[in-house]
């Protein structure tokens, strides 16, 4: 039995000698430029792969898990207060460029520079876009370059979402209603905020302000939250996205005054639109109707007023930010990445 075993290991060393004698002159037969070129390759592809699997990746935040997260953190009276000194939406200094650049190329390198050249763009000439933008339109943190530029746009823009809210026009409307009651029985009732004006009062209840939900608000309006969910180009993902419904007692005016960036659509659903009110945006007035919605870029200057009579009541219209119909699926994933709430 043992020298049957001997000469089997034998016969196998000899066939492993051959296997490895083979090999080698397969490599010496093979050009040594293709051998080299696929050793670098291999050595990227693993210094790659354990860089990006030693970053953890910041990952997309829902409509859902940011209302969550608020409740979690305790968000009351219908509006989050920005206390970051660093938070892009409200940092107007020297540093902003570079900090949207630092957030452009982690976006980029843990996913893709593919379509990011608009994006590249405006953030590396952002200080000569804001400064030498005419007066009509200066956004205030973010210009997007080469989009068209309006200060109105047409129903078709953001088609299906405009429909959906104009066939919802009762729900939202019946829930406005229950919410307003409780304004007999205070002056500010909890969820709402009042906004600076110069002359009447303008009230606005967020469902989401700056891309975070307001979950005590969202539980009194669930069927409006739900709806939000069933528009396909809501913003909601960044500090440029917003869901409120506004009102205007008579005798406001607001000062005019830019949105942060031309990369939205601001769309106002009427829900009452009494007669005195307007809208002027980049110097062109229009008026709200009831039950239809409204288009326009909020980063050209614009105003908007009530001058009707107590009898006529509040001018009330459900506001929601819908991304600007000539930004590419990457570059809204791009934006929300880098203007997600508190980067």
């Amino acid at each position: 039995m043992s020298l049957e075993w001997l000469v089997a290991w034998s016969w196998s060393l000899d066939g492993l000698r051959d296997c490895i004698a083979t090999g080698i002159q397969s490599v010496r037969d093979c050009d040594t430029t293709a051998v080299v070129s696929v050793a670098c390759l291999l050595v990227l592809f693993v210094w790659y792969c354990y860089h990006v699997g030693r970053e953890q990746p910041r990952p997309y935040v829902s409509v859902n898990s940011l209302m969550q997260a608020a409740d979690a953190n305790g968000l009351q009276n219908g509006y989050v207060y920005c206390q970051s000194p660093e938070c892009v939406r409200c940092a107007h200094n020297e540093g902003l460029n570079q900090k949207l650049y630092h957030n452009l190329q982690e976006y980029a390198k843990r996913y893709s520079w593919s379509g990011m050249g608009r994006i590249h763009k405006g953030i590396r000439e952002q200080g000569r876009y804001l400064n030498s933008r005419p007066s009509i339109q200066k956004p205030e943190v973010f210009f997007l370059p080469d989009l068209p530029t309006t200060p109105y746009f047409s129903r078709d823009a953001q088609k299906h979402d405009v429909e959906l809210l104009e066939r919802n026009f009762q729900t939202i409307l019946c829930e406005f209603e229950t919410l307003y009651k409780a304004f007999s029985n205070c002056s500010l009732p909890q969820g709402w905020k009042m906004n600076s004006t110069p002359s009447g009062e303008w009230f606005t209840y967020y469902l989401v302000n700056q891309g975070v939900c307001v979950p005590r608000n969202c539980r009194k309006c669930p069927r409006t939250y739900r709806l939000l969910g069933s528009l396909r180009t809501c913003i909601g993902n960044n500090v440029f996205g917003n869901a409120c419904i506004s009102v205007l007692s008579p005798g406001t005016v607001i000062t005019e005054h830019y949105g942060p960036t031309n990369i939205r659509i601001r769309c106002h659903l009427g829900l009452k639109t009494p007669n005195g009110c307007e809208l002027v945006v980049g110097g062109e007035p229009q008026c709200w109707a009831e039950g239809r919605c409204l288009l326009f870029d909020d980063s050209f200057l614009h105003t908007a007023f009530h001058e009707g009579s107590a009898e006529d009541g509040p001018r009330v219209v459900f506001m929601v930010d819908l991304w600007h119909p000539n930004v590419a699926a990457a570059e809204r994933q791009a934006l929300d990445f880098i203007f997600a709430p508190g980067r």
